[in-house]
């Protein structure tokens, strides 16, 4: 039996490229963490030493940055396409090039009622999230955000779950649904996608679908959420969800005389529910 080289890529992790517009009064701001990657013929590299056909991951580092000025950061989308492109060019062993970015939102400081030009304040938790997997086949985008963290005070239940010898969760007709939030979308066509108005818009139908929808269990939550996006956007083949449950339990406050009508609640970090899922559309009906 031979040994052989299997599957393998290589790349440059985590670069914190933060691009700043400043060639008008008012300043943009794009703060991104970009992960690079290269696969294809490498297997010199791995069985001979022979480094002729890598190109360096410190390269793959100097071109997100340069890339940033060079091309610009109108989306996380486009500046991802364009730095996997530059990558497969520059590298005539690779047959792909994967690109993730995570973009962290800033907001304007309120001065007198209105944004300041260039003062900015990180907003927390929620990261807005792209990933290029780029080849001869094409480009693969996918879409997405994490640490969405969302929560509905009533207009939820969970009861009817199956029964066994360990089970001690008592039925619940009004309860807390909490969860921090992580999906993402697959694009099935993308040549005419306007990526910032894409991702706003299906952001605001995950919320908007979460915050109106009776949810008799996160399942069926998400599933309400990813129909709601699939129905308002054909270029968008699937999205998947994973969601932990964030749970919130009722404090026993009789020991203190006191009433508690699912008023006080200790958040528990751990354990908790995972909930994953994809909605993606019937072959039949495309």
């Amino acid at each position: 039996m031979g040994i052989i080289l299997g599957p393998n890529q290589y790349g440059k992790a985590e670069n914190r490229v933060v691009r700043i517009v400043r060639d008008i009064a008012r300043h943009e701001i794009r703060d991104l963490n970009v992960s690079t990657a290269l696969r294809g013929d490498f297997a010199a590299a791995h069985v001979d030493g022979d480094q002729s056909q890598v190109l360096p991951t410190d390269t793959q580092k100097n071109t997100a940055f340069a890339y940033a000025k060079k091309h610009g950061v109108t989306s996380p989308e486009d500046y991802a396409l364009a730095l996997a492109r530059r990558l497969l060019e520059a590298t005539p062993a690779a047959t792909g090039a994967l690109v993730d970015v995570e973009e962290y939102a800033w907001d304007r400081i309120a001065v007198d009622g209105e944004g300041h030009d260039h003062a900015f304040v990180r907003r927390g938790g929620e990261v807005r999230t792209t990933e290029i997997d780029l080849s001869s086949d094409g480009a693969h985008v996918r879409s997405g955000l994490a640490d969405l963290t969302v929560l509905k005070s009533t207009g939820s239940e969970f009861k009817g779950f199956l029964v066994d010898d360990y089970t001690t969760l008592p039925e619940a007709d009004d309860r807390i649904l909490a969860t921090s939030l992580t999906t993402t979308w697959r694009y099935s066509d993308h040549g005419q996608v306007e990526w910032n108005k894409a991702y706003d818009d299906v952001r605001a139908l995950l919320l908007s679908t979460f915050a109106t929808t009776y949810s008799r269990a996160l399942q069926e939550t998400l599933f309400a959420m990813g129909r709601a996006v699939l129905e308002a956007h054909d270029e968008i083949e699937e999205i998947s969800f994973t969601a932990p449950n964030k749970h919130h339990h009722l404090v026993d406050l009789s020991p203190f005389g006191l009433d508690n009508p699912g008023e006080v609640f200790i958040a528990a970090d751990r354990p908790y529910g995972l909930i994953e899922a994809t909605v993606t559309r019937d072959g039949e009906g495309r």
